[in-house]
């Protein structure tokens, strides 16, 4: 994984309009570029009539290539408010090499006063905008906009979507080649659901030839401004001469959309369950969150902070992605919260703490943007600190420190979603086209939709107790802030962390007790975690006073984290495992076969669990996958990284592992 160049390098001229350094083009008409945005791309794609014509709880899901200052997402926000129904909502994907940073966006922006109900809404979504999939949420939920940040031909292969109207927009073909190829077209087609519509503003005559063999039916049309001629057209099918792209595998095709009413049951309040609440109910869902304690956040999502600290790979892996995608959802997220009480973005600062640390960090920093990482010398490291550190080390500026149950409380706040407290869900039955929600002989709630999100819990349903979910004991130490301690500016990790004061505590933690079922608080665990801070920096041992306190008197509290073998989540549909297990027995036998048979999905059942010590930064985006599964959406994350958190693997696993036994 090599780094991106992080943001766009621009120069202005002397109307304040940007100009790439990089492709030598402006990023819009020097006549008028919301004119040209408006008639190239809004009209030619009969933008306005085909959002007022949307039903109830309908969607449009618009494509680009080239996101730049984001104007032609603008635009066809403000077309989509002032034309569709309230309840309808727009889904906007664009792909973006070299994104703007948020000062150059601001800029930009600040050009088009009429845009500024809108572009003010993206500029404080606009935040931890980092290689990959990032998704905003915007307008409550109505609006969502995905940014596929890197090389179009390495993020588009990795979208899964139906794209109703397309907009080329890359630089001119001249000066950009690469956006305009037939390898891209065929991706462009790919994703293009019946009848898309597509618009660019070039007529070259190669890149017309290029989308028609690609399945589009394009024709020229008068231009506007100093266009003579612009294009547009339809997708009129995949071509015959050239080979489909695979079908998806049948245990990750998506399941047959459900009719009928929207509603669901959420199985647990913790952070998973709460996301689940939050994003289908921002998709019109009425939502009933059951919850065996009084409120939300009790047990593991409970602690008083979680830090949000990204541990990665230098080399790309199915976990790096998730995590970069889920810190930027989640940070965002933060900024609806409020700052010091609820949350803080005071950075994370991982000490290198012996060799083979130093070299992992070495290698991340060499992999990924310093606005994401950087290395510290020990100097630098404590001064920014602001207490006495050994080493130095990773810094991650957009970190920090949450109060978990603020985050839950917030996503809980919506009007569609009731929360049915002291509800303990012991078993499932299905009935009627429902499911329904039993504890013992009472009938607690029943929805056609459920969603598991009781973390290790969840194997007590039949339907889940295959899934190999495993508890892990982690115990938190509570420390009185001291005169001394206030120096503390930003979340120090070694092999544990301390966190600057919240409300005036500071959290230290967290133990790892694989072994242990008992949750209350045991003072070897305090002193372990004492150990730990004193690996962290002895100078804010002594500023704690720790010396003067008696290890009986320590506080803190004791939880389960839940985790899964391959230490991603586990989220999406669920299948009946015994008929899964009959439908695709072939794979025991030849482990690359893929037998054309439907998946046995159980309906409407869906799991969102297995978040371990990373909760913080994988289940609010997990949240937007299950919901992008139910809703079949445009997925939040690379298909590949949405199948390696698919339920389905774990049963796939096992048949192929006869194979090689």
């Amino acid at each position: 994984m090599k780094p991106v160049m992080p943001h766009a390098q621009l120069d202005w001229d002397d109307q304040g309009r940007p100009y790439s350094r990089v492709f030598d083009d402006v990023y819009f008409s020097d006549k008028s570029g919301l004119d040209e945005t408006r008639y190239v791309f809004i009209e030619q794609n009969r933008l306005a009539e085909r959002f007022a014509a949307l039903p109830q709880d309908g969607r449009l899901v618009i494509g680009e290539t080239g996101f730049g200052t984001g104007l032609n997402f603008l635009c066809a926000w403000q077309v989509f408010e002032q034309h569709a129904a309230a309840d309808a909502r727009l889904h906007f994907v664009s792909v973006e090499k070299y994104p703007l940073s948020p000062a150059d966006l601001q800029r930009a922006l600040a050009l088009w006063p009429e845009l500024k109900p809108f572009a003010d809404q993206l500029l404080a979504q606009y935040v931890a905008i980092h290689q990959g999939f990032q998704r905003l949420t915007l307008a409550n939920g109505r609006v969502t906009l995905t940014l596929l940040i890197g090389d179009a031909l390495e993020q588009l292969p990795q979208l899964d979507a139906r794209i109703d109207a397309w907009f080329l927009d890359g630089f001119a073909p001249a000066k950009n080649p690469d956006m305009w190829t037939a390898e891209l077209f065929a991706e462009l087609a790919r994703l293009a659901a019946p009848g898309s519509t597509i618009s660019t503003f070039t007529s070259t005559g190669w890149v017309r030839r290029l989308l028609n063999a690609a399945g589009f039916k394009m024709k020229r049309t008068p231009g506007i401004g100093h266009k003579w001629e612009i294009l547009r057209g339809e997708f009129l099918g995949w071509p015959l001469e050239v080979a489909a792209p695979v079908p998806d595998k049948p245990w990750f095709a998506r399941p047959a959309a459900l009719t009928g009413e929207r509603r669901a049951l959420v199985i647990g309040a913790g952070l998973a369950g709460c996301a689940s609440a939050a994003s289908l109910a921002a998709r019109g869902w009425q939502v009933s969150v059951l919850e065996r304690h009084q409120n939300v956040a009790q047990e593991a999502s409970g602690n008083p902070q979680g830090v949000l600290y990204l541990k990665l790979s230098a080399h790309g892996t199915t976990l790096s992605q998730m995590i970069v995608s889920g810190f930027g959802y989640t940070r965002r997220q933060l900024e609806h919260l409020q700052r010091s009480t609820d949350w803080d973005d005071c950075g994370v600062l991982q000490l290198a703490f012996n060799a083979k640390e130093a070299e992992r960090q070495l290698q991340l920093a060499e992999a990924f943007p310093a606005d994401l990482l950087h290395l510290l010398d020990q100097p630098q490291a404590q001064a920014l600190a602001g207490i006495g550190l050994a080493q130095g080390g990773l810094y991650f500026p957009e970190g920090g420190w949450v109060h978990p149950p603020a985050l839950c409380q917030w996503q809980m706040a919506h009007p569609q979603i009731q929360l049915l407290s002291h509800r303990d869900v012991l078993a499932l039955r299905r009935a009627d086209g429902e499911w329904q929600a039993w504890d013992g002989d009472q009938l607690l709630a029943s929805a056609p939709v459920v969603v598991l999100a009781g973390a290790a819990e969840i194997q007590r349903f039949a339907e889940t107790s295959g899934l190999p979910l495993k508890r892990i004991r982690g115990q938190i130490t509570r420390l009185p802030q001291t005169p001394q301690s206030r120096a503390l500016d930003t979340v120090v990790c070694a092999e544990g962390y301390v966190a600057p004061a919240r409300l005036g505590e500071h959290t230290l933690g967290a133990s790892f007790d694989f072994k242990s079922d008992d949750l209350t608080p045991t003072t070897a665990e305090h002193l372990g975690n004492l150990a730990m801070l004193e690996e962290i920096s002895h100078d804010l041992v002594t500023r704690l006073q720790v010396d003067k306190l008696a290890p009986k008197s320590l506080q803190g509290r004791a939880a389960f984290r839940c985790t899964s073998p391959d230490y991603l989540p586990i989220v999406g549909p669920l299948a009946d495992s015994q008929a899964f297990t009959q439908a695709y027995a072939a794979l025991g036998k030849d482990a690359r076969q893929v037998p054309e048979v439907e998946c046995p999905w159980l309906d409407g059942l869906y799991v969102n669990s297995g978040h371990g010590s990373r909760g913080l930064i994988t289940a609010p985006l997990s949240g937007e996958l299950l919901a992008a599964w139910l809703d079949n959406e445009p997925l939040p994350l690379p298909r590949s990284v949405a199948e390696a958190c698919h339920p389905n693997r774990f049963a796939v696993r096992r048949l192929i592992r006869r194979t090689s036994a």
